[in-house]
């Protein structure tokens, strides 16, 4: 059975595009992807069996589960670890760059998102009248949502935009909260991308803060792996979802006017279309990364949810785009199993999800992995094997042996293709027998 290579971490770590994985930032005329073709050679080439013995898969990379269980104050001890994966060659760089404006009916219709956004900041401010027209006075059957922070109500703008209106607590109110709000606003008022929620505006008036953004009909990803209204998705829509979502992500990170961290990474912010196309939202805990040059990380305190907190950063304090990476990892495992990251009625080994994920695909013993409603055949199997390889490189405990978000979406595009090849070449096969 095949083994895999010792090079795979520094292969998928952020080297290999344009320069090492360097940031591309956007023009103030445009010019950030939107989406991007898939790469036009593989990017990712790794063996697809599983290694004879659990010993062939242990490595040098034990530290990753001594870093997953002292997030969470576990104590289990564990030696297991995988050997990295296989070299994967440099592929081209990724194109179709973002054109033209993204057409809206709402608040902020034709402004440059681009732009300075001191200039751009009257243009995105809603006043009471407006939101109050907006959700009929906060009409309770308008209510979609509540949370520690406030409720978020259904609304109609006077164009007939549809919208989501998230009203903070007025209790909660103080002038750190307010410089967080401020922050989060500057922040969603900088980006636009098919794979974002869309900011609309904002009211700050007295002690009410407001959010206008955009409604997303199909509720949470988190909500769809729980089998809402007894329908579960199926792998191909699992695999569409982790490239909306790389790609968004990437998005941030690189083309950006300013490196952005989202720090909240998670299932319960993937929103969903009709058509199951994923939107990541809330810039509640998002912070702009370091823009100079030479400069790797910012000093901040430590935000974000349990079960996808990246370990060095709630070691270090120090924040990089490599947190978000590892907060994919983790939902790239929840994508494939259907797990909460914590799940803590379960017995002891398999409270951290992602930790015991790892432990099985190195133990060769993957398939326990995978969602039960999901059906077991060739192509699952492999995408299954390939998407739990990625995931353990986003969840190595130190980022440099992290990819870039930019790789983990090459990664993804080709384990879809090859998970759609193999689907059509079993279904061929199977009409064929069949008419015999």
């Amino acid at each position: 059975m095949a083994t895999r290579s010792s090079d795979h971490r520094s292969s998928l770590s952020g080297g290999g595009l344009e320069g090492g994985g360097g940031r591309r930032r956007a023009s103030h005329s445009g010019g950030a992807p939107d989406r991007w073709d898939p790469p036009s050679s593989p990017s990712f080439s790794v063996s697809t069996s599983l290694a004879s013995t659990a010993e062939q898969r242990q490595g040098k990379f034990g530290g990753f589960f001594r870093s997953m269980g002292g997030c969470f104050g576990v104590s289990e001890k564990a030696s297991l670890a995988p050997e990295s994966l296989s070299k994967n060659p440099s592929s081209a760089p990724f194109r179709s760059p973002y054109n033209g404006s993204y057409n809206t009916k709402g608040k902020l219709s034709g402004r440059n998102v681009f732009g300075n956004f001191s200039s751009d900041f009257q243009s995105c401010i809603f006043t009471m009248e407006e939101i109050l027209r907006a959700t009929n006075n906060f009409y309770p059957g308008l209510k979609i949502g509540q949370g520690g922070f406030g409720t978020v109500y259904k609304g109609t703008l006077d164009d007939g935009t549809l919208v989501a209106v998230k009203r903070a607590k007025r209790s909660l109110y103080n002038p750190h909260v307010n410089v967080e709000f401020q922050s989060e606003i500057k922040i969603m008022a900088q980006v636009e991308h098919l794979n974002l929620v869309r900011f609309y505006g904002y009211l700050e008036q007295g002690d009410e803060r407001v959010v206008v953004v955009e409604y997303v009909p199909n509720g949470t990803l988190r909500r769809h792996l729980d089998g809402y209204q007894g329908k579960y998705l199926d792998m191909g829509a699992r695999l569409d979802i982790a490239i909306d979502v790389a790609h968004a992500i990437t998005y941030l990170h690189m083309y950006a006017d300013h490196p952005i961290i989202h720090r909240d990474i998670k299932a319960s912010n993937i929103l969903l279309t009709e058509t199951l196309r994923a939107k990541v939202a809330d810039f509640g805990f998002a912070r702009l990364g370091s823009g100079d040059s030479g400069v790797t990380h910012v000093s901040t305190q430590v935000k974000g949810t349990a079960g996808y907190l990246d370990p060095e950063y709630l070691r270090t304090y120090q924040l990089t785009e490599k947190s978000d990476v590892y907060s994919f990892g983790v939902l790239l495992v929840e994508l494939i199993s259907s797990r909460r990251p914590i799940e803590p009625k379960r017995e002891l080994t398999a409270r951290i999800t992602a930790k015991w994920a790892m432990k099985k695909f190195t133990e060769g013993k993957s398939t326990e992995v995978l969602d039960p409603a999901l059906p077991r055949n060739e192509a699952t199997s492999v995408a299954l094997e390939r998407v739990l390889e990625l995931a353990f490189i986003c969840l190595g405990p130190e980022r440099r042996d992290r990819p870039d978000m930019r790789r983990c979406a090459e990664v993804l595009w080709n384990i879809r293709k090859d998970f759609r090849d193999l689907l059509a070449s079993s279904d061929s096969l199977g009409k064929s027998s069949g008419s015999k």
